[in-house]
């Protein structure tokens, strides 16, 4: 059986390269694969083994003083949800655009998945801003949740301008697992917010305790399985993504098959293209990819064959 580990945590760290290298040794002895990122602000990671292996890991990060107690955000794995392994130092474990955010020494107040759901139940009065990329919240989000509108957490300088009529209201702030709201709750409040609140480990966490409850649809992951759910086979489960070209619900998620553009946008299996079976977003990215082709065949063509 294969686990695959959501996490991060946000602690001054004096030096990044060093913990990469520590990383990569680690990872590599117990056969991970995935993502991680490090850097003087903490550690943002993804991981996928065998599960005795990902908690061979966990009990080991425990074993640090400075990354012990994180948060492990738990999913079934394929075997191949990640190609391969990457550790890498970045300025940020998750770049914002944002000059000067700390999360820790400013961020917004966690509410937990538990009282999340009371407030949906109660209907207390809350607003939910959706602070993941657009192309996420297509295929799954809360009930009448404000979508941030960024295309990447880049764009964070831009979300406030958006709220402007809220700064008086309850915000909650979400994102996947937690790590994008640290910032994204901070700068609201530094943006001179008053109620702002972030939901603790993440949507991933609060579908896991109340599948198919408030939040609709699938939750959109960043490794080959494309999407995540938990009681999709029930008929409580409501599919609100739909197909870009034809409208019909779909959760089918694809990357456009162009090199340079891999656009993640969801397809129906009737709409992906007759002629080469991929998916493209458009005309245009499908017609580039075809002379790309030709390009490329002609290239090979003309490559003479080695002779004695």
């Amino acid at each position: 059986m294969y686990q695959i580990l959501l996490y991060y945590k946000y602690v001054d760290l004096p030096n990044p390269e060093e913990l990469k290298e520590a990383q990569i040794e680690l990872c590599q002895k117990l056969n991970l694969k995935g993502r991680i990122i490090v850097s003087n602000e903490g550690i943002n990671g993804t991981l996928e083994g065998k599960l005795e292996d990902t908690e061979k890991y966990i009990s080991s990060m425990n074993k640090d003083k400075l990354l012990s107690g994180i948060t492990y955000k738990k999913s079934e794995g394929t075997g191949n949800a990640f190609p391969k392994l990457r550790v890498r130092v970045r300025p940020e474990i998750v770049t914002s655009g944002v000059k000067n955010l700390n999360p820790n020494k400013i961020t917004g107040k966690y509410i937990s998945s538990e009282e999340l759901y009371s407030w949906f139940e109660n209907k207390k009065e809350f607003y939910i801003v959706d602070m993941r990329n657009d192309y996420e919240f297509l295929s799954g989000h809360f009930e009448g949740s404000i979508a941030s509108g960024m295309k990447n957490f880049f764009e964070l300088g831009k979300v406030a301008e958006k709220l402007l009529d809220m700064k008086d209201k309850t915000i909650v702030t979400v994102c996947t697992g937690g790590v994008r709201c640290e910032k994204a709750s901070g700068f609201l409040l530094q943006n001179g917010f008053k109620d702002v609140y972030q939901l603790k480990d993440g949507i991933q966490t609060f579908m896991e305790t109340y599948p198919n409850k408030y939040f609709k649809g699938k939750l959109y992951v960043f490794d080959n399985r494309m999407t995540l759910g938990f009681n999709t086979d029930k008929p409580e489960h409501e599919v609100i993504a739909r197909c870009s070209f034809c409208q019909v619900k779909s959760e089918n998620y694809v990357n456009c098959e162009l090199d340079y553009c891999h656009k993640h946008f969801i397809s129906c299996h009737d709409c992906l293209d007759d002629e080469t079976g991929f998916a493209f977003c458009n005309s245009d990215c499908k017609n580039n990819w075809k002379t790309q082709r030709i390009e490329r065949e002609n290239k090979l063509s003309s490559i003479q064959p080695l002779t004695n």
